[in-house]
């Protein structure tokens, strides 16, 4: 692929909860602004493309492990090592003292040819940047707040106190548990991207790859756009794809993060999506190749005078 992709990849949570912190709310910077990881989009993606059958390293899986002191089985994560001896049908990675032959392994993982990898495993050091680079989404909605909801299981507590017994005659442990859940009244995020097929020039020279391709842009942009939106667990469910830019340029050009060009604001009827860098690709017009914008046409507008400039549903994929 002879060319550069910056972009800008949006997503809406409405009553649910994005990206949280170890305290189970909304992940926040110093000065209280709400903030998603690119952890949080890149995930989706993978659990996306490992549903259909690509191959994903650095994905969670599972593993039955025995301890024979104990007689017990447990289900444990598997490690970096397993996964690849998994993924890639190997009985042992110690076993295997070619570097060359791990890396080419490893850049037919989908998740790898986008993102990179780090991957120090058993007398290997390897360490892939990622065509794919994914910024920190900001909430760029200035009216959301975190929402804490009581949940009553339907079972009373079963453990044993301190002295170790049971807890069946307290009057707390007749009554069911309680759980909480913590949501976002509504957020709306923003991830910069950029993609430079040149990320992997030198592994090309080595022939372990052919590097950044067509397709895997292709499949990238895909899932970009709908994985979000698919990814329907009991806290994501209300978190959707509202917004992807592609703007396609020469190999030689530079743009900045084009997530800070961009204004949230609610109106009566629809939400407002305004774009303000299309002074920047104007002043550049000679060297930008093409701009797509998906976006909600039922919730959302888009502002900003962008020249040339070609607007699609974002779940049709049907020119607006």
């Amino acid at each position: 692929m002879n060319k550069r992709v910056y972009g800008i990849l949006g997503i809406s949570s409405i009553m649910a909860n994005w990206n949280a912190d170890f305290s189970g709310f909304p992940k926040t910077i110093s000065d209280g602004t709400v903030f998603g990881s690119d952890k949080a989009l890149k995930y989706p993606m993978k659990r996306m493309w490992d549903d259909e059958g690509e191959k994903v390293l650095y994905i969670k899986s599972l593993k039955v492990s025995e301890d024979k002191k104990k007689e017990k089985k447990t289900l444990v994560p598997r490690s970096l090592k397993e996964r690849y001896e998994q993924l890639f049908d190997i009985e042992d990675l110690k076993n295997c003292n070619d570097t060359e032959e791990v890396i080419k392994n490893i850049f037919t993982a989908i998740d790898v040819k986008n993102f990179g990898a780090t991957f120090a495993e058993a007398g290997n050091n390897i360490s892939i940047t990622g065509a794919v680079q994914i910024g920190q989404g900001f909430n760029k909605y200035e009216g959301s707040v975190a929402e804490e909801q009581q949940i009553l299981s339907p079972f009373r507590d079963g453990t044993k106190d301190k002295k170790g017994n049971k807890n069946d005659e307290s009057e707390e442990a007749k009554s069911s548990t309680l759980g909480s859940k913590i949501v976002s009244n509504e957020a709306h995020y923003f991830y910069p991207f950029s993609i430079n097929p040149l990320a992997y020039k030198g592994y090309v020279e080595m022939g372990v790859t052919k590097g950044y391709t067509e397709e895997d842009y292709l499949k990238f942009k895909r899932t970009s756009l709908v994985a979000a939106t698919s990814y329907a667990t009991n806290a994501k469910i209300g978190c959707e794809n509202e917004l992807g830019v592609f703007v396609v340029t020469k190999p030689n050009t530079y743009l900045p993060n084009l997530s800070e060009y961009v204004v949230f604001e609610k109106e009566e009827d629809k939400n407002l999506i305004t774009l303000g860098f299309g002074d920047l690709l104007r002043e550049l017009k000679d060297n930008i190749e093409s701009v797509e914008i998906y976006y909600n046409p039922y919730t959302t507008k888009i502002s900003g005078n962008i020249e040339g400039a070609k607007k699609y549903n974002i779940f049709t994929q049907k020119e607006v």
